[in-house]
């Protein structure tokens, strides 16, 4: 419980794609001064050694098609226990401010007097791709990047993705595998369907997966590999690059 050297706090920190080892030192020094830690589905949990052991560790994780805890009761939690016992750590895959709803919690942190910090993570839209030797941007192949959500709170698609679809940009889709075949049409729809697609299921952890294809083959492929979420989705011709070699074979077959 909270003493009276203590104020009520929340720092959101970022914990990187899954590998244990890809969160900052900052975020681990703060870790270490946890009073509570408020941790998701995506988050390694080996992280939680780096807290002290009187630390109150609270899964609140959400995952699809699974009973989660609602954003909600995750703000409650935030208030009720920065209160009553002082620092709270909310530690989030990848970085919080990409799809995590950082700016929501810290907000309603500080609408109920609560100091608030924050400690960016590594995003497991660079990353993940990255560790497949996929960049975002290439001369000669990729100008610019897209990231873009899977499913919007409507449970629709983006319609960014649209616009996304019509660029020569690399596109990177987080949260997207439920809506594999819709976005497959949208990019078949804009002329793409030979363009290379990459999906990585469990990006940088011992049970890393992962399919190559193009457009018009991926939907099958992932069904193939049994590729299901968390995964992200790369679409473009810097997915060529991939230090898969298998892929080379894919370009030969279906891209001339």
């Amino acid at each position: 419980m909270k003493d009276k050297s203590q104020s009520a706090k929340l720092t959101l920190v970022g914990a990187g794609p899954g590998d244990q080892d890809l969160i900052t030192v900052k975020g681990i020094k703060v870790l270490a001064e946890a009073d509570v830690i408020l941790y998701d589905a995506l988050v390694n949990e080996a992280l939680l050694e780096y807290a002290p052991a009187r630390a109150k560790k609270i899964f609140v994780g959400k995952r699809a098609g699974m009973h989660s805890v609602q954003q909600n009761e995750i703000n409650r939690l935030i208030i009720k226990y920065a209160h009553s016992h002082g620092h709270v750590v909310r530690l989030k895959g990848g970085d919080p401010f990409v799809f995590g709803r950082g700016l929501e919690e810290i907000e309603v942190a500080k609408s109920h007097g609560i100091e608030t910090a924050f400690v960016p993570g590594i995003s497991s839209a660079l990353s993940v791709p990255a560790m497949q030797n996929i960049p975002m941007t290439h001369r000669g192949t990729s100008e610019s990047f897209w990231v873009v959500t899977g499913t919007t709170r409507d449970e629709k698609l983006s319609r960014d993705l649209h616009l996304a679809a019509q660029s020569s940009a690399t596109v990177v889709i987080l949260m997207g595998m439920k809506k594999l075949n819709d976005i497959v049409e949208v990019f078949m729809a804009s002329g793409k369907k030979d363009t290379p697609v990459a999906i990585v299921q469990n990006g940088s952890r011992p049970d890393e997966k992962l399919g190559l294809g193009i457009v018009s083959t991926i939907s099958t492929i992932a069904k193939q590999n049994g590729l299901s979420s968390p995964a992200i989705i790369v679409i473009g011709e810097i997915v060529r690059y991939t230090k898969k070699e298998a892929f080379a074979d894919l370009v030969h077959e279906y891209i001339k």
